[in-house]
């Protein structure tokens, strides 16, 4: 599981003395737990990729939230945290490949009314599972529904 690999990293960063990683994994680390004592279980590995989803959104609206005020000390320190957070996630589909995946969904199950667009997006997120965001499915399943985009 990724708390494993978490803890392994996290000791390797201690030796290392490096500041910025050790308190993101620790972080990390106490946020798994924290959701996993929430759920009463031991967190599968899509469970825990939420987690750490979760920390990637918010480091990236702290890094618009400071450079709208121009902290861009505190912004930077945000992006180092937000590198090092995406490494635990898993790499995500192409937009190309989003597009055709989309496009079938919609074409197998006969989705053709707007009204259609919320069983498209769930039928496309479990087609793909963790390997894209949410929003970005929303985006481009609503492209298609509302013809941006080249059918």
């Amino acid at each position: 599981m990724l708390q494993d690999s978490i803890t392994k990293l996290l000791m390797q960063a201690v030796k290392n003395k490096d500041e910025v990683r050790v308190s993101v994994l620790r972080m990390l680390s106490s946020a798994i737990n924290y959701e996993k004592i929430a759920r009463q279980h031991d967190l599968s590995y899509e469970e825990e990729i939420v987690v750490v989803k979760r920390e990637v959104k918010k480091r990236k609206d702290a890094i618009l939230a400071y450079e709208k005020v121009g902290a861009l000390d505190k912004a930077s320190q945000e992006k180092q945290e937000l590198e090092i957070l995406k490494e635990f996630l898993p790499s995500e589909i192409g937009d190309t490949e989003l597009l055709s995946i989309a496009k079938q969904v919609i074409q197998e199950n006969n989705f053709s009314a707007v009204k259609d667009m919320g069983k498209a997006i769930s039928k496309v997120k479990e087609k793909v599972g963790l390997s894209a965001d949410g929003a970005k499915i929303a985006k481009v399943v609503k492209e298609i529904f509302l013809g941006a985009t080249d059918n």
